[in-house]
């Protein structure tokens, strides 16, 4: 049978903090190794023909971390987001930011900034960068948008709240332009079986697979496995 490869895969990256505890290592540890895995899967990911990979690195809620781990993973983005501009550029990937830009530290919004500007024309791959995002906010923002455009265009007459559906509420998401929004598969680690509210508006309809390994530990092999049980699954869409 023919592997159905998915066009969007997602992967909530738990487990960095527990793998470092479980080998009597620091935290930080953890989210350095975590890093290298991303990267990685990242590359993995490409080789099976996944246009678009979402990895969540921070979410809404983690800003109540301690002040340390937080300035850590900052700094941890900011040489990522580097460190990746010229593996994007060369590999054709276009970097987009999912979430708040409005609370993250000027010098790691610089990078990301400079990343999407430099990467927006491609569109052999996507890569999301889920960084200060809830799906809960990520709505909450759109709805501020749908508003917004509403008072701007009012005198135009092109745009009111009534005409609001699922296919227009879309463009206001911060996925909105792109080819694949809607996650096909999503990865957990850690044996967590929750969401945590990743793209709750595009994940409707997403297969699930669940690692009980943490983060640092997933592999391509692990990869292949979550595709190949992604292929076995009739989707339905509620037909």
């Amino acid at each position: 049978m023919q592997l159905t490869i998915p066009n969007h895969l997602a992967i909530i990256p738990d487990g960095n903090r527990r793998w470092a505890k479980s080998r009597n290592k620091p935290t930080f540890e953890g989210h350095r190794i975590g890093f290298d895995t991303a990267i990685k899967i990242g590359r993995k990911v490409r080789t099976l023909g996944i246009n678009t990979f979402t990895l969540w690195a921070f979410s809404t809620e983690n800003w109540k971390r301690a002040l340390e781990e937080v300035r850590y993973l900052m700094k941890l983005y900011e040489i990522f987001i580097e460190k990746n501009l010229k593996e994007s550029i060369k590999e054709e990937i276009r970097v987009v930011h999912l979430g708040r830009k409005d609370r993250l530290p000027k010098s790691l919004l610089k990078k990301i900034t400079e990343s999407e500007e430099k990467t927006k024309d491609f569109k052999k791959y996507i890569l999301n960068v889920a960084l200060d995002y809830g799906g809960r906010d990520e709505v909450i923002r759109a709805i501020k948008k749908v508003q917004s455009s509403t008072l701007r265009r009012r005198s135009e007459q092109e745009f009111k709240v009534q005409n609001l559906d699922e296919k227009n509420f879309n463009q206001f998401l911060d996925t909105h332009d792109q080819p694949h929004p809607n996650p096909d598969l999503i990865i957990r680690t850690s044996g967590e079986q929750r969401t945590s509210g990743l793209m709750i508006w595009q994940a409707a309809y997403a297969e699930y697979v669940f690692f009980d390994k943490h983060f640092p530990d997933l592999n391509e092999d692990d990869i292949d496995f979550a595709v190949q049980e992604y292929s076995n699954r009739q989707r339905r869409f509620g037909k």
